[in-house]
Parts: C-alpha cells; structure tokens; sequence
C-alpha cells in the first residue's frame, strides 16, 4: 500500500466529534454518558462491527462472545470499537424464505454505516444471505472493510457415521419416507447431523458465500474455511479487529479490492468448489453493488473452463468443510487453480492475492485435487436457455446423475407447493421415473423471495421402486446442500408471465447439457394462444416490506437486487448533513 496514511483529522468520524460546536459538545457528551472518555475516542478509528448474532440464528451462536475478540484486537491497534446489531436474515427460521430480507440487511448495513461516525467495518456474518447481504451495503457505503466469516460447524455424526448438513437430512427423509428408517434413528440423526456452532459443514450456500469473498480478498487470506469451534477462529476474529484499524489509516477502501479481477477470481473459486446454485444470483448482485459487468454468461463461461477441484460434499463424494480445512482450505485450493486466478488482485491484508497464498499447500490431495485429476472436469454449474428459460436457468451437473444430462419426459406441472406436497405422497401419482417433475409461482415475486423449494421430493411412488433422483424443474432456488437433477432460478419466473406460466402437464421438455439447452417441445402456435389465455395471478401483497419487495426486486438473472440499488441507478447519497 501507498505509504501516506490518513490524519486523525481526515477520519470520517471527525465531522462528528472534533468541531468545536454545540453539536459536536452534544456528541462528546453522549459519549461520556456511556462511561467513555474523550481519550477512548477523540482522534481515533471508530471502527463498526456489525454483528448479525440471534437467539434463533445457530450457525452464530458464537458471535455473542466472538465480537469480544473482534473489540479486543480494534484496541490493540489504537481504534475504537462499536457493535451495531445487524438483521440475523437467519436460514433456519425465517419464512417463507430469507432471501426476501437480504436487500433488507443490505439497505440496513448500508445506512447503518452511512449514518454513523464510522470510519470501518468488520461484518460478521456466514449464515446464508448474511454475507452477501453485509457485503453488498457495505460495498455501497464504500468505507474500508473487513468480513468476518462465521465459519462451518463440526460434522456431524450419528451411529458412527459421519452426517452432512443438509445433504444427509434429504437423503434419510427419503428413506424415511419409504419406510427405512424408525422414529428412534430419525431422532438420533436429529441430534446428530448439527453438533456445534457454525454454519453447514457441507459445500452450502454459507461456505460457498464466504469461501467466494474470501477469493475476492475481503476476508483475511483463508479465514473462510477455519470451522468455527476452532480455537483459530478467535485468533482471526482479533487479527480482523487490528486490521480494520489499519485499513483506515491505509484508506484502504472496498472499491480498490472489489474489481473486475477480483470478481473473477471469485466466480473461479467458486466453480472449483462445487459452489451452491445460490452463488449465481449473489455474485450477480455483488457485481451490480460494485459496477462490475458479470452476467449469467459470463458465469457459464468460467464453468466451462474451471475444474471442480473441492472433493466436499454435496457435489463431491466423500468429505466435509472440515477435512477442507485439515486439508490446507481454500488458500491451498487456490493455489491449484494457478494461473486460472489474477493473482495480482488487491486483498484486505493489503496485499496482492499472490503474495497471500505464499506458503499455502495441498494435505490431502484427495480432499484438493490437482486440476489433473478433478472432482468433475468442468465446473459447478451450468446455465440453460431454451424457449422455457430465455433469459436462463441454471443446474448443478455435478450433484445429479449424469442419465439426465440428456433428458426428454413429459412435464407433471403444480402452481403452488400444497399442491405438490399433497401429490407426491400419493402412491397412485401418475408418474414415471421420465417424469420431470415442474413447481412454479415460486420466483422472486411468486414466492415470494425465490424460495428454497426447487430440490422437489421425489413422489413416494418411485422412492418405493428405489428411485432416488429425477428431473426436476422451477423457478425458485434450492438448498446449497441440496442435490439431484434440479433446473433451478428459470428467468423470467412464471409469476410475471414467463415461459414457465405456459407449460402444461404432459408437455415433453427436452434438456440438453452440453448444448446448454431447456425446451418445452411446444408448437409456436400454440404457446401462442396460452400466452393470450394467460391471466396474472393477484399480487401477493397489498402493503409494506413484501409490496416493497416485489414492486422492486429483479429477476434471477439479475441477482434479485432492488432496481433502485444497482451501482448504476444514480449517485451514492454523500455524507449526512450534520448541524
């Protein structure tokens, strides 16, 4: 970094407290109402550490004492700690969906940030939409900042074997739902599958989420995959705190970090891990916070060329996040992936993302593997378009069975979840293992907020017959922990008149993987005549967040961001007045 550094007189939380004014006396004073002295703060950074710990958010149970540590490490490097309480936007609890607050916690952060004396940030965050979410604001808010990863929990173990978040719970309802599997295994496997803070221990969402802002240089180098019970982890949290305190004075600002390269490297990333279909639509809103062109192409492009590298689960065979980490994480991870990465990208530590993976290797090579001898030779997704998904689709190839990588089957098609759940325990369904299974009306405004419904359950017909996967198709998302040959995020949703509203049970639909192709095998014609027959579906709200949420929010391909948020809307509001 460039050798000036900022004067305590240039710090953005001067304007609050250094003028010799009534105002200014009215926030000193308020300080010292809280027991500060003007030593404590006066002239230094003023550090924001927002904090997204709940009572009902397990995956950061720990953050209650981790922010203690992140405070510790801001004094030891001469700055001021605050903690502002952030939206949980928990996986857990949340309903339908917490996708439908991320842009909440993204606007929060954001004026959380704007409308304080802060001069950076440490974002703590992991479960799910949390990263993306704190990111986004803060990316927007534009001060120096430092994402704290909440870290993957232990694996889980039950009877001897080891469980897999997410993943195994799919696998052992199916059984259950065929009759293998008693209440007092289903009970112990309840207890067994999540044994310690810390978010999905497999390849999810949450890990897929920190691992790509990691890779975009704006965790400390590896800290994504340190699980979160490991005495590490606290040591991170301190190092976060000191070196937050130093990006200030370096005005080492998100701009300077969240580039086109860096944006690059982290879609890179994230393809060679087996990332989460979840990836797509918030690396298109990352992108579209900090004005980088990325697109649903671009994405498909670097899977064609990325090799899924990650053996863990669920698109890998065999391990979880913490073998990962045993296995050297994701900094090792990088390093196999070479000259597929723009090593000269910036990263928080300050340094170039080169120079942070000196020293990084590879423990267990079946765990990593060399680009030589991959998990899957392409990446982790893949994007489809075709007269059902115009402006895309997207599947996870390496999670499903390579039989449906070319698939044709008549469509049995439902508009709503009821109507689906009530079906599929129906032993005389009508439907064949060629069947492709359609939920729709589950988008980002029929859902609303895209639920993670698309991992469609398979009919209790077929799981009877030994069936445990099929295609299946919608336009809302699944679990990043999810499996099987799932079309997912079809664009634009049925909700809004899309192809998908058209579709009709017994339709044949075609897939095509290699040709990156979805089609309903339907007469122009007569998609015609349904599109004129098509009636809009009432709106789903009639006042607050959620008719806020869907006069605004864009499609899948979009990254579902807000209209009005985009980097290219209009001018960033500037400073808060302050008389």
């Amino acid at each position: 970094m460039a050798s000036e550094r900022k004067s305590p007189e240039s710090l953005r939380s001067a304007r609050w407290f250094a003028p010799d004014d009534l105002r200014s006396f009215g926030h000193r004073s308020r300080m010292m109402q809280m027991g500060y002295a003007p030593e404590d703060f006066m002239g230094k950074p003023i550090i924001g550490i927002l904090n997204t710990w709940s009572d009902l958010s397990p995956c950061h149970a720990h953050f209650k004492t981790r922010v203690d540590d992140v405070k510790r490490g801001v004094l030891q490097a001469g700055g001021f700690p605050v903690e502002l309480p952030a939206l949980a936007v928990d996986e857990s609890f949340t309903k339908p969906t917490s996708m439908l607050y991320r842009n909440m916690l993204a606007m929060e952060t954001e004026e959380h940030i704007r409308s304080h004396p802060i001069d950076g940030v440490v974002l703590m965050g992991g479960c799910d939409k949390t990263t993306p979410g704190l990111v986004m604001g803060a990316l927007t808010a534009g001060v120096p900042m430092i994402f704290l990863p909440a870290g993957p929990m232990l694996r889980g173990n039950y009877a001897g074997k080891i469980l897999g978040s997410g993943s195994d719970a799919w696998k052992f309802w199916d059984e259950r739902r065929a009759g293998n599997i008693s209440d007092e295994q289903w009970l112990g496997i309840e207890g067994g599958i999540a044994r310690s803070y810390g978010t999905c221990m497999t390849m999810g969402t949450a890990s897929t989420m920190t691992s790509i802002v990691d890779a975009m240089g704006l965790t400390l180098p590896g800290a994504s995959s340190i699980p979160a019970p490991d005495a590490g982890h606290i040591r991170m949290s301190s190092e976060c705190g000191r070196r937050i305190v130093d990006m200030v004075w370096e005005d080492l600002t998100p701009d300077k970090i969240v580039t086109t390269m860096a944006m690059r490297n982290a879609a890179t990333v994230a393809m060679a891990t087996g990332c989460s279909t979840n990836a797509v639509v918030h690396l298109l809103a990352i992108a579209g916070r900090a004005g980088v062109d990325l697109t649903l192409d671009d994405l498909d492009a670097l899977g064609r060329t990325s090799p899924l590298i990650a053996n863990v689960r669920p698109s890998g065979k065999d391990y979880l996040m913490e073998d990962f980490f045993y296995a050297g994480g994701l900094r090792a991870l990088m390093v196999q992936l070479g000259d597929k990465l723009d090593l000269t990208a910036l990263t928080v530590s300050g340094k170039s993302l080169g120079e942070t993976l000196a020293g990084a290797e590879v423990f267990n090579d079946d765990v990593i593997r060399p680009l030589t001898n991959p998990v899957y030779k392409e990446g982790s997704l893949a994007v489809l378009r075709g007269n059902l998904c115009p402006d895309g689709a997207v599947i996870k190839p390496a999670a499903c069975d390579p039989k449906f990588y070319n698939h044709e089957g008549p469509a049995l098609v439902f508009d709503s979840y009821p109507e689906l759940k009530a079906a599929i325990d129906d032993e005389d369904l009508d439907v064949t293992p060629d069947t492709v299974l359609v939920l729709r009306n589950a988008g980002p405004k029929g859902g609303p907020g895209m639920p993670e419904w698309g991992m469609l359950p398979i009919p209790k017909a077929l799981i009877k017959q030994g069936h445990r996967d099929m295609l299946r198709l919608s336009d809302s998302r699944m679990s990043g922990t999810s499996y099987g040959a799932c079309v997912l995020h079809v664009a634009p949703e049925s909700y809004v008149g899309g192809p998908l509203a058209l579709l009709r049970t017994g339709d044949i639909i075609r897939l095509d993987l290699a040709n990156r192709r979805l089609d309903m095998l339907v007469p122009d014609d007569e998609l015609a005549q349904r599109r004129a027959d098509w009636v809009a579906p009432a709106p789903r709200f009639g006042r607050g967040w959620g008719w806020m949420f869907s006069q605004h929010v864009s499609q899948a391909d979009k990254g579902c961001d807000f209209d009005y948020l985009g980097h290219d809307f209009g001018p960033v509001a500037g400073e808060p007045d302050i008389f």
